[in-house]
């Protein structure tokens, strides 16, 4: 094998691949790996760098994953990059570590929002663009429609983009010559001081934390004493190496080089992503590398376990998937109904949806998820009047603070008024469908700002709209109106005023926390009534009445009943008076009256409903 050294620098290419989900990230680079020999054709299998079982069964990336390959003399380092507006962070952190990037576009579809939306974060990270069209071979596609699209998005020239099959193998040479010719190779001072910059990490139960680092100067040898520049943690250099894409030690990872490096550590939250890694004897003698921006979660949830004994263990599984998932923030919660758990704040619904599978899959855990919310801004009458319970960061300003959890809503005496965040939404869709989308987003209470025509059938309408209407179910409406043509891509623009108040449901005349919502006021009613028949559909019978109810204040707004389940106490009579029977089912009456009255009428909430509360 050929261990590539510093001196060899100008031999290094450093690339990303980035495109729209499903355009054949994972597929190109399965190919790339299968060319180069990385991968013996025996071990080849579909999706490769997808290591997850979630990831192989839903067809998406969801981690960031690097492989190193050997070509033409050259080490080729690549990152496979998830293509999901809620793993963008993923995609940030991978552009961060390389000096190229594979921009690819499907020859049926074209260029979508996921396409626009990752062009701009390689851009912003000033990374050179290599445009290759994929699937080819399809009967659909366009392949000099879609050129011209890339055009019109990158001014490029036509002789520039490149094209091939992932799936058959078609085209693969030619763009890793690209690769080698346009991507330029990576710059670092060999003899300096340590810097590493640490773009995604994992536990092993074994070896403790696992970094994986692009060594920007000197270079990690094995033994070496080490420190996180931002969270202070020592550590040593217990093993290091490169991955293809399996992890392959090495004494040495040098300048320009993407590795790993075993660190000693135990506690998962000391090797933060984003952190520079360095010697301790360097410790002073360097510049810390830009961090990766703080990225502020989006929808919040509670997360809970379905067994109260289980909380050890699910602290200890979000703690772990925290390491390497950067975009994640918890923190402690008790419920009367629920018992101890987490409140979770996620980039998405499908971000929600992964940690949830992740945590049953890893960790055989079985949750209990609370509705989603999202981050609300009040604006007190009173400078410095926050509710006892409110966090130093929740705080703002003397009269804003932020609440994540719709128990947090406070009494509505001292509000001025609140503010929902709003997002900037790129729809990309045939201009057919345009009238369908302008309904939906005006349904979704959205604000029209401009139109882009990509060529004469495609456009791109830019809207504002409330981040709660996006998070229920607006992404399958789409679909639906769209006949599954649209694509869209969001980003936070700014908080706006919003009549909003909270919504409490009861369930047996007692109010369920975990079912609290904030919801607009105008649309209380209508929300109020779809959350207690969706109850009233999974919630079992029991012996007694249970009455479902949704409540403003102390208003009851929306109400349904569940029936009891009646033993017919009469069966055993064969005639007589007809006191005999009201004796009977007057002596049943009084038995549920005492069963609620000792507390043996308390209501047993299955998960089901808190799925049937979140998708309304």
């Amino acid at each position: 094998m050929v261990y590539y050294t510093i001196t060899m620098m100008n031999k290094i290419r450093n690339f990303c691949i980035i495109a729209h989900i499903d355009h054949g990230k994972s597929t190109l680079a399965d190919r790339f790996l299968e060319f180069t020999g990385t991968v013996e054709k025996r071990d080849m299998k579909e999706q490769l760098l997808d290591t997850m079982d979630l990831e192989r069964e839903r067809g998406i990336t969801i981690k960031l994953q690097p492989a190193q390959m050997e070509y033409n003399d050259h080490v080729l380092n690549l990152i496979d990059t998830p293509g999901h507006v809620d793993f963008n962070y993923e995609v940030s952190r991978s552009l961060a570590a390389v000096e190229g990037a594979i921009l690819l576009v499907d020859a049926a579809q074209g260029v979508q929002a996921q396409t626009l939306a990752n062009l701009y974060l390689a851009i912003e990270q000033d990374l050179e663009i290599i445009p290759v069209i994929n699937k080819i071979d399809l009967p659909a596609a366009n392949v000099e429609k879609v050129s011209q699209e890339i055009i019109n998005l990158i001014g490029c020239k036509k002789e520039d983009i490149l094209t091939c099959s992932a799936k058959t193998g078609m085209g693969i040479e030619p763009i890793l010559d690209k690769v080698i010719e346009c991507v330029p190779a990576p710059t670092g001072v060999e003899d300096s001081a340590l810097r590493a910059l640490t773009f995604d990490s994992f536990f092993d139960e074994y070896k403790g934390v696992v970094a994986y680092v692009r060594v920007v100067d000197g270079v990690v040898k094995k033994g070496d004493k080490i420190f996180m520049a931002g969270s202070g943690a020592l550590g040593e250099v217990l093993d290091c190496g490169v991955l293809k894409p399996n992890l392959v030690s090495r004494d040495t990872v040098g300048t320009g080089e993407i590795g790993y490096i075993v660190t000693g550590l135990k506690e998962i939250e000391k090797c933060r992503v984003g952190d520079t890694i360095s010697r301790i004897e360097d410790r002073g003698n360097f510049e810390v590398l830009a961090d990766y921006k703080e990225v502020k979660p989006m929808v919040y949830a509670g997360i809970f376990c379905q067994e109260g004994n289980e909380y050890t263990e699910l602290r200890e599984g979000i703690s772990k998937l925290k390491l390497n998932d950067a975009a994640l923030a918890f923190e402690p919660e008790s419920s009367p109904v629920l018992g101890l758990g987490f409140r979770c704040g996620f980039l998405g619904m499908l971000h929600l949806e992964i940690f949830q599978e992740r945590l049953r899959r890893e960790f055989g855990l079985d949750l209990v998820v609370t509705v989603p919310s999202v981050a609300y801004k009040v604006v007190l009458r009173s400078p410095k009047s926050f509710p006892p319970n409110i966090k130093v960061e929740q705080i703002v300003s003397d009269t804003e603070y932020l609440i994540k959890n719709p128990n947090e809503f406070p009494d509505p005496t001292v509000i001025a008024h609140m503010e929902e965040p709003l997002m900037t939404v790129d729809i990309v869709c045939p201009k057919d469908f345009m009238g369908n989308v302008m309904t939906l987003v005006q349904d979704s209470r959205g604000e029209y700002l401009t139109t882009e025509f990509i060529d004469e059938t495609r456009v791109i309408l830019h809207y504002r709209i409330p981040l709660a209407m996006l998070i229920v179910d607006f992404y399958d409406k789409l679909k639906t109106v769209t006949s599954g043509y649209g694509s869209m891509n969001y980003d936070f623009d700014k908080y706006k005023t919003a009549e909003l108040v909270k919504m409490d449901v009861l369930v047996g005349e007692e109010i369920v926390e975990a079912f609290g919502t904030i919801v607009y006021k105008d649309s209380s009613f209508k929300i109020g009534k779809q959350i207690v028949k969706s109850l009233k559909e999974t919630i079992p019978r029991q012996q007694f009445v249970i009455k479902l109810q949704a409540a403003l204040g102390g208003k009851i707004i929306a109400g349904e009943r569940i029936s009891a389940l009646r033993k017919d106490v009469t069966a055993k009579l064969y005639g007589g008076d007809y006191s005999r029977r009201q004796k009977l089912l007057t002596k049943q009456k009084k038995g549920k009256k005492k069963m609620m009255a000792l507390g043996k009428g308390k209501v047993n909430i299955p998960p089901e409903a808190f799925l049937a509360v979140m998708k309304r």
